[in-house]
């Protein structure tokens, strides 16, 4: 029995990982060879500066002072889920060793150095989304602020060449679910 269940299944999952790195190294140097219109630019190089913290900050300060009933709750939960997927980030990116696409080619206008050499999964986009979908939760009114920062943050990552796509596809679900755990979690608590 040449291709047994795990061996088959091993292939499988090979061939799918080929071919994912296959089309983010593609899209890789398509984007790091565009020449972004200036406010693309601007856009993604403060969206970027914002993933790093200071927009989540800044609006968990709003929402401790002027959200209402729930905003020991939704802080809470936003601060699980972002405490939660930096632990889990900090564990996959070492597990998986993937370097990041300015590592293999540069980019032709961004010069942002990566904060670290491993670029799964986009710690950037899981924060983003583990706070933004967490507020949401509270604050439905917010949604489409919320999910153009996070979008925002996201794209800027693929854009800055920083992440593949890949990376920031499985931030997003990373971030969003351990929302939605947290957010689950914190209602029941409190």
């Amino acid at each position: 029995m040449p291709y047994g269940g795990r061996d088959r299944d091993t292939m499988d999952r090979a061939a799918m990982l080929t071919f994912i790195a296959h089309r983010d190294h593609n899209l890789m140097r398509r984007i790091n060879r565009w020449p972004a219109p200036r406010w693309i630019r601007v856009w993604m190089l403060c969206a970027t500066r914002g993933g790093d913290g200071w927009l989540w900050y800044g609006l968990g300060l709003v929402i401790l002072l002027f959200g209402g009933d729930e905003r020991f709750a939704a802080i809470a939960a936003a601060a699980l889920a972002a405490g939660l997927g930096i632990t889990l980030f900090l564990r996959l990116k070492k597990l998986t060793g993937r370097k990041r696409p300015c590592a293999f080619e540069p980019h032709c206008w961004a010069t942002l150095l990566p904060p670290d050499q491993f670029s799964f999964p986009s710690a950037h986009t899981i924060t983003a989304f583990a706070v933004a979908v967490s507020l949401i939760s509270f604050y439905p009114t917010l949604l489409v602020g919320l999910l153009f920062c996070a979008v925002s943050v996201a794209l800027s990552r693929i854009l800055l060449g920083m992440h593949f796509l890949s990376d920031v596809l499985a931030g997003a679900a990373i971030g969003s679910a351990l929302a939605v755990g947290s957010t689950h979690l914190v209602r029941l608590i409190l």
